[in-house]
């Protein structure tokens, strides 16, 4: 067969990975190779986003509760960092108040997120060229991040209202809540979470993988366990630093309670301005800070690590006996 015309029946398209990087197929007459269509009918089977939700809920859940349980301390001596007005003291005391009512709502609000997240940004990264995967990764990340809101303010109101000593037990402060503020209560500082959480999720997330694709280009392989976590770290102390503004008004929007302090988020800002200066907006940085760049290991080392496992589990990649 002369060259032109084994060239005639050999096409080269691309395929972008999970990971939005590009690498070269080339697709063969089928009597030539039967494996190789096989393979890409598989990859282009409709049920394929059922798997990938399946395996994120899984390992969003795994990964939230982990980093939950074991940064909670950190994270309530931050809330009353941010919640405490003028000089007052912070007490540190019961540091773990909270964490059971907490850690039901963090599973299901991690697990949306991942259940979002990962499919929109696969969709995305197919959608978008190569050199817009950055786009992808904000845009899947935003996503992720109002579709979990819906469990994560309640879930986030009842945690610091426990934190700041308002309530004993998270049953107790579901059923004050609602009994004095009304439901809408439970979704107090909505505005103020969304404000901090959805620039917060789309730039960890996006730095977080854009530094993975980085990686892999640069090393020609695969990340392992201590690389992943170390990237999460950095990912999450910089989107922890640069967000803590807007994490300072949303505690404060949240705690507030039936008291209504601040009327909405710009007052919140004038009145802390006005009242304690601009250096109010980076109270429990350091905390913060700490809790989301230790979170960011763990999390996404956790992640990675559980995504690792249940791809083993796929029938493709069972080994015959």
């Amino acid at each position: 067969m002369d060259p032109q015309s084994l060239s005639s029946n050999v096409s080269t398209s691309h395929k972008i990975s999970s990971d939005g990087l590009k690498y070269k197929k080339c697709d063969f007459p089928k009597e030539e190779n039967r494996l190789l269509d096989s393979v890409r009918a598989r990859e282009e089977n409709p049920f394929d986003i059922v798997r990938v939700f399946y395996e994120s809920i899984i390992a969003g859940a795994t990964a939230g509760v982990v980093v939950e349980a074991a940064l909670y301390p950190i994270d309530t001596i931050k809330t009353r960092l941010q919640a405490v007005r003028g000089g007052g003291k912070v007490i540190l005391k019961g540091l773990y108040s909270g964490l059971g009512g907490n850690l039901a709502g963090v599973l299901p609000a991690s697990a949306i997120f991942l259940g979002v997240y990962e499919p929109a940004k696969q969709k995305l990264l197919k959608t978008f060229p190569e050199n817009l995967s950055a786009f992808a990764h904000l845009t899947a990340g935003a996503l992720g991040g109002a579709a979990s809101s819906l469990v994560r303010v309640p879930t986030e109101v009842v945690k610091q209202r426990m934190q700041t000593g308002q309530f004993a037990s998270a049953p107790a402060a579901v059923r004050l809540i609602v009994a004095e503020e009304g439901f809408r209560g439970l979704y107090a500082g909505y505005g103020s979470f969304l404000l901090r959480d959805l620039p917060f999720d789309a730039v960890q997330f996006c730095i977080y993988e854009q530094l993975r694709i980085g990686y892999k280009l640069a090393a020609q392989r695969d990340l392992n366990d201590p690389e992943n976590a170390i990237i999460g770290a950095f990912a999450g102390a910089i989107t922890g630093a640069v967000t803590t503004p807007l994490d300072v008004i949303k505690t404060r929007l949240m705690v507030q309670g039936s008291s209504k302090q601040y009327k909405g988020i710009l007052d919140c800002v004038r009145t802390i301005m006005q009242e304690e200066g601009k250096h109010a907006f980076f109270k429990g940085m350091g905390p913060r800070v700490l809790w989301i760049g230790i979170g960011g290991s763990i999390f996404f080392g956790v992640l990675e690590k559980t995504k690792e496992m249940l791809a083993k589990k796929r029938p493709e990649n069972q080994k015959p006996f």
